[in-house]
């Protein structure tokens, strides 16, 4: 059964089973993967993206998921496919003329995730194609944080309905509990768990989850993880993030239909 995934924004890797380009590879962001291997499949004139067109069948071979806007999965998706532009990936080696395109694009991808700023990402890299599926290098495997998945996924839009809006005179009286000093709107972070008392301020919390270590350092301005100080939970600092939405209230998604033709 797929996995429902609700907020999806995520960067594929497609591969190439025409005899013909056999071997070739296609680095593409989406909002709904199964939607969009169609899309590929089918041609430019179905929404697929002109390098793919009448050269399928092309196999959504991977996905990594997890980011928290489009934004940011666009700029993974950038410099995945220009990893020679990019200043965080530049000084990796270029493909070896022997290499095989396709597994250059592991190898950028295997090093992507252990880089700023994606390493600090709440991400899923998800295998959709066994038969070309790859075990990552012991010592380039992803972080901890960042799980490995099998199978298929489906994307699932979620709204903000009028139940779930702050009520202005609730919010001018809540304190942050780790400095008890009030804390807004905007300043404000919950835990993942609705049934959790915290409440605090997004300063405040980043502070406590660096001063735990684990895997933050004390050079590290923005913390991966830590442990809620009210239930205990381990929780990923870009989970947190993302569920508090208001962060990127400024950050409009568009429609796939609309990002897919700078493709």
């Amino acid at each position: 059964m797929a996995e429902v995934v609700e907020n999806f924004y995520g960067v594929y890797l497609l591969f190439c089973e025409n005899p013909k380009y056999t071997g070739r590879t296609y680095i593409g962001f989406t909002v709904n993967p199964n939607r969009r291997i169609i899309q590929h499949n089918k041609g430019v004139k179905s929404g697929g993206a002109w390098r793919t067109s009448n050269k399928g069948p092309w196999v959504m071979v991977l996905v990594v998921h997890g980011f928290p806007n489009e934004i940011s999965a666009l700029r993974f998706e950038w410099a995945w496919q220009n990893p020679q532009k990019s200043r965080r990936l530049n000084s990796l080696p270029k493909k070896a003329a022997k290499e095989k395109k396709y597994d250059y694009c592991l190898r950028i991808l295997s090093e992507m995730l252990l880089v700023g700023p994606w390493n600090r990402l709440p991400l899923t890299v998800r295998w959709l194609s066994a038969k070309h599926m790859k075990e990552f290098p012991p010592n380039r495997h992803p972080p901890l944080h960042m799980p490995i998945t099998y199978g298929h996924v489906v994307s699932k839009k979620v709204n903000v309905v009028d139940s779930e809006k702050i009520d202005p005179d609730v919010s001018e009286i809540l304190t942050c509990r780790l400095c008890n000093l009030s804390v807004n709107e905007e300043d404000k972070l919950t835990c993942l768990d609705n049934g959790c008392p915290l409440i605090a301020h997004i300063v405040c919390l980043a502070k406590r989850f660096l001063g735990q270590g684990g895997t933050s350092s004390v050079n590290e301005v923005i913390p991966v993880s830590g442990e809620c100080p009210e239930c205990s939970e381990q929780l990923l600092w870009g989970d947190l993030i993302r569920k508090k939405n208001g962060c990127y209230a400024d950050l409009v998604p568009a429609d796939e239909s609309d990002l897919d033709k700078s493709e």
